[in-house]
């Protein structure tokens, strides 16, 4: 099929000089919502149009499977279309999607294109107990057979107005009697502007059945013209996500207090604490608890590992039973093997940290690599940039560092050392061996503090 996404508004009501279309919901932009399920229909040709904020768009969408066609001035949603005509293809039914309408799913479409088939018109359609301002489905046979029009709010008759079914302004519709019923539209009303439900009346004088598909929720088809209407939909689409995760066996806290900015994979017997954002491609194993107040992306989280509260993980791999925080932090390039603690306070950043390893307290471990069964003392810091490179640490199995303690890389400690407590290491600490640097200490006798002179 053809599908055509319309994306060329301004959105004057979001206040913003960001085009509506590039708006985020759930971490990625309305806009990037449609195509993604646009995509899962497989579509020969996937047409967006664009207008203000041209240039955004396209920096944003450089795939190669999208073409765009600008709408200058933007004069109505058939106008809006017109602009991809060149682009459709006559043998397939042409789909069209708004960007600013970034939930409707990918089965609400299928069953609108089966609908649709290869000569009829079909609109998806929905029931609301309040239609005002929408436009009204009139069928013929008494409200059970074909749409025969589509009655705007003001322009309805008090019967019309009693219709509860309501247009959504998403059809699919046979593209070579689209591209004649487009070429026929008018622009005489009040607005000046072509409208693309005005093809309705077109398809019923040629005779082309006009049909109907709904979607499995109303707020499928909602969309977003402010920043309150966004934040609505970003609500309803989290509590979405929550509901599958419970359906799923995943244990929420408060399904209210949850976002998910990408997508999240549990196993069995997960539990989620509130007010916790994942972001990206986030894995988390059974058994795996994730207390409040985490953010956590691009991670995969082992077997019943814990993630105590306040803790930021970011392109990391935590191994099965180890204990993160809280407040600690795990940046890009991080890999901890099995039952590895990171403690309050410690950061570690591109680096491996194998099992049965522990910093517990204050520490930074950046560009290292760490063996099994090592204690990291509460003030140690891997010292790995010399203000214009970074160099490494290895720091080999079975050994104790002391708190307080400055490795000065690059530099290895061998399996099984010990390195005092406010050790400064600038060479390679043998195995096995107690390596101490730090100045003597002395008691200075007689010695008597300052007081202050009165003036």
């Amino acid at each position: 099929m053809n599908v055509v996404i319309l994306a060329a508004g301004m959105g004057k009501r979001m206040q913003s000089a960001l085009p509506k279309v590039l708006h985020p919901l759930a971490g990625k932009s309305l806009l990037a919502h449609v195509i993604d399920t646009a995509r899962t229909l497989s579509p020969t040709r996937l047409c967006v149009i664009y207008g203000h904020g041209g240039d955004a768009v396209l920096s944003q969408f450089t795939a190669s499977d999208l073409v765009f066609a600008k709408q200058e001035p933007q004069l109505g949603t058939g106008h809006a279309v017109m602009q991809a005509v060149p682009q459709l293809d006559d043998a397939v039914p042409t789909l069209v999607l708004y960007g600013d309408v970034p939930l409707t799913s990918s089965a609400a479409l299928q069953r609108l294109v089966s609908a649709a088939g290869q000569d009829k018109l079909a609109i998806l359609t929905v029931e609301l107990d309040d239609p005002t301002g929408y436009g009204r489905i009139v069928r013929d046979n008494d409200g059970k057979g074909d749409i025969v029009s589509i009655v705007e709010q003001k322009d309805a008759t008090p019967a019309e107005r009693a219709i509860t079914e309501c247009n959504t302004g998403i059809m699919v519709a046979p593209t070579a009697h689209l591209k004649q019923w487009l070429a026929g539209l008018s622009n005489n009303n009040a607005q000046g502007e072509y409208y693309l439900t005005d093809i309705v009346a077109s398809a019923v004088a040629a005779g082309t059945p006009v049909v109907s598909a709904q979607p499995d929720a109303v707020w499928e088809t909602l969309g977003v013209n402010s920043k309150v209407q966004l934040a609505e939909l970003e609500r309803i689409h989290q509590r979405s996500i929550a509901n599958r995760l419970l359906e799923q066996g995943v244990t929420l806290l408060d399904p209210a207090r949850l976002d998910v900015r990408g997508t999240l994979t549990c196993g069995r017997d997960v539990t989620i604490d509130v007010g916790c954002v994942f972001e990206g491609i986030v894995t988390l194993e059974d058994g795996v608890t994730i207390s409040a107040n985490c953010v956590i992306k691009n991670a995969h989280i082992g077997n019943s590992a814990s993630i105590k509260p306040f803790c930021h993980i970011e392109d990391a791999t935590v191994g099965a039973a180890s204990q993160i925080g809280p407040y600690a932090r795990l940046r890009p390039g991080t890999t901890l093997g099995e039952d590895v603690h990171i403690g309050n306070f410690v950061e570690v950043k591109n680096s491996q940290i194998a099992a049965h390893s522990k910093a517990n307290h204050l520490a930074y471990v950046g560009d290292a690599t760490v063996g099994s069964r090592v204690n990291i003392g509460a003030g140690t810091i891997t010292c790995n940039y010399d203000g214009a490179n970074k160099s490494r640490t290895i720091i080999e199995d079975d050994v104790f560092i002391g708190s307080d303690s400055q490795l000065v890389a690059p530099v290895t400690i061998g399996k099984g050392a010990t390195l005092g407590a406010g050790t400064t290491l600038t060479k390679n600490a043998p195995p096995g061996t107690l390596t101490v640097s730090r100045s003597r200490q002395v008691t200075i006798e007689g010695w008597v503090r300052p007081v202050k002179i009165k003036k």
